[in-house]
């Protein structure tokens, strides 16, 4: 299902802090919306200095959420510090959501953030996307619906992805096919999108639950091979580039 990008001008012009960027996020991103999906934004706010340095500190958090032609938009940005701060940590969702390729607004600052993203990257974003696939999964096997089983092949297939090339990519029909994910998930998107709740039970020709569970468990186990095999490093390198960045947007430099 391809994504019709909203114009959303207005929106960010409404914002009570400047924006830095937002992207879509969410089940769009990873490339299995369904027909009632909601379109999850994210993205970045600027606190002034006025409101970082005294008593009283701005929102480093700002949630909206509403209806525009019967589709519901969530919109969720972070203050520059506290987004800086979880891109140095092993966050995958954070690093999507700056990378992402569905862009409804950008500022030189994005596009200088996402250069220094890539020194961002370390060996232990496996674990994020470890822990990710296994809580996916429990959620999958309480619920049967397709869409904890997508996030866990996706989750699985961007931590290869990340550890074997450097790339953060999230959009699961292109991880299939760059990393040779089981044949049956381009069958279960198409599923998915006539509804965000189907069940897998209730889909035509499904895999049989057993073989399913053994392709986790075997994806579990490429993710961890490429973890100990990657190239990327220990630790993050970025800190000095993201503080003169913080700066520059907090001082107006």
């Amino acid at each position: 299902m391809s994504y019709e990008v909203p114009d959303l001008a207005d929106v960010v012009a409404e914002q009570p802090k400047p924006l830095l960027f937002v992207t879509v996020s969410g089940a769009h991103l990873y490339g299995f919306p369904s027909r009632d999906s909601d379109v999850d934004l994210r993205g970045v706010h600027v606190l002034p200095v006025e409101e970082v340095v005294g008593l009283r500190h701005g929102p480093e958090t700002l949630e909206r959420m509403w209806v525009r032609g019967g589709v519901e938009l969530d919109l969720v940005t972070h203050d520059v510090l506290k987004f800086c701060r979880l891109l140095l940590r092993p966050n995958g969702y954070v690093l999507e959501q700056l990378l992402s390729p569905l862009v409804e607004h950008t500022t030189p600052a994005h596009r200088r953030l996402c250069g220094i993203a890539p020194r961002c990257l370390t060996r232990w974003h496996a674990r994020h996307y470890r822990g990710f696939a296994r809580n996916q999964w429990r959620l999958f096997e309480k619920s049967g619906e397709l869409k904890p089983l997508l996030y866990t092949f996706r989750a699985l297939l961007t931590g290869v992805h990340l550890m074997r090339t450097g790339e953060v990519l999230a959009n699961l029909p292109q991880l299939t096919e760059t990393q040779g994910g089981p044949g049956y998930l381009a069958d279960l998107v198409e599923a998915k999108a006539l509804g965000e709740h189907r069940l897998l039970e209730g889909v035509p020709g499904r895999p049989d639950p057993a073989r399913i569970a053994a392709d986790v468990e075997h994806w579990h186990a490429v993710l961890e091979e490429a973890h100990e095999r990657t190239a990327l490093p220990s630790a993050p390198t970025a800190e000095p580039e993201l503080d003169d960045l913080v700066l520059d947007l907090r001082l107006g430099r």
